[in-house]
């Protein structure tokens, strides 16, 4: 009974009744009120009339009774007659209303259930219309993080198979007697085991900057200064893959800012330069200001890239060429999660394949700076 009594239905039927008995009472009183009053009038004038030879008070009482009563009946029987018209009105309305309510509400169980693909048919109502567009929405933004979910989980698998069957395969060939245990052999074991240790590395601090929970022990710093520091200290790689790092610093250039975070977003595109530079290329890191903002810029010779990779390139694993050598597909990922938590971005340009590449980092400049 209180769940029939709580429904929107039955209110809406309700609220329709008592607006139609308050407009029958209103009616009534109203009626009765100006009815009285008219047809005395109109009795007097009655009386008045020679045709009807005077009138006596007996038959002026008859007709104030007759009227009265017939005015009372029929009021009755149209109040009913309303009221069962308002019902029936009213229901088909609540009908017409709560049914694409019922849509939206059985799309929001399929979609709680899992059902990301299932949508509400938007109705002509407007008000209903933009409940189901969100609902909709909300639908193609669930589907769409399924996806990211299903395909992160395949591309974490595809990364971490590459090692783990490395690993194994020296390990079987040493314990089937195919490897002599010598450094080489545990040189490259070191190496997939570090890659592996990177790859997970890197996954937790991704996974920190998408849910916003990476903590930023910011502080006023120079951005120039800290990304030439976080190029300096690849110059050794650099040297060994002969190619050149040129190091341009500028003035000034304060931030507020986390200086290890904003290191390791330097490392991350200056690393991935190095990665697509062949020998004898080279890279160039420079800072400069521009406006409100610090601006460094990473610009290399390497294999370049495609207008319509620019933007793909910083979704996780994308790797331009699958067979160059690198990192685990997310540095750049994370490089712009990184710079937007510092209200900042990171965007690539090229002039196309084979041609080289330029990666700009923006970080706003401290209101200190002045």
């Amino acid at each position: 009974m209180k769940r029939f009594t709580g429904s929107l239905r039955f209110r809406l039927v309700l609220s329709h009744l008592f607006v139609v008995v308050v407009a029958v009472i209103a009616t009534a009183l109203l009626s009765r009120s100006l009815a009285g009053s008219f047809f005395e009038r109109h009795l007097a004038d009655m009386g008045r009339d020679p045709a009807f030879g005077g009138m006596s008070e007996v038959m002026a009482d008859q007709l104030r009774t007759g009227f009265t009563d017939s005015f009372g009946r029929a009021l009755t029987i149209a109040g009913l007659v309303s009221a069962a018209a308002a019902a029936l009105a009213s229901g088909y309305a609540a009908i017409r209303v709560l049914r694409p309510l019922e849509g939206v509400r059985r799309a929001a169980r399929r979609l709680a259930s899992g059902f990301y693909a299932e949508r509400v048919p938007i109705p002509a109502e407007s008000e209903l219309a933009a409940l189901a567009n969100d609902v909709n929405a909300l639908g193609e933004a669930l589907e769409k993080v399924e996806e990211r979910r299903v395909r992160l989980i395949s591309e974490v698998a595809h990364e971490l198979r590459t090692p783990l069957t490395t690993i194994q395969g020296y390990m079987e060939g040493l314990l089937d007697g195919v490897f002599e245990p010598d450094e080489e052999i545990f040189a490259a074991t070191a190496r997939e085991a570090t890659r592996l240790k990177r790859l997970a590395a890197d996954l937790s601090t991704l996974s920190r900057a998408e849910e916003g929970t990476m903590e930023l022990v910011t502080g006023p710093l120079d951005l120039g200064v800290v990304a030439a520091e976080a190029a300096e200290r690849l110059r050794p790689q650099f040297e060994g893959s002969d190619v050149a790092l040129v190091v341009r610093r500028a003035g000034d250039l304060p931030v507020d800012g986390d200086p290890d975070r904003l290191a390791q977003v330097f490392t991350n595109i200056v690393g991935n330069a190095l990665s697509h530079t062949p020998a004898g290329g080279s890279v160039e890191v420079a800072a400069t200001r521009h406006g409100e903002a610090a601006i460094v810029t990473v610009a290399d010779t390497g294999t370049g890239i495609g207008p319509e990779q620019l933007e793909v390139i910083f979704e996780r694993f994308f790797r331009v060429d699958r067979n160059a050598p690198g990192g685990t597909g997310i540095g750049l990922t994370i490089a712009r999660r990184i710079a937007r938590l510092h209200g900042g971005e990171v965007t690539a340009g090229s002039p196309g394949p084979g041609r080289g590449a330029t990666f700009t980092v923006e970080i706003p400049l401290s209101r200190r700076h002045d």
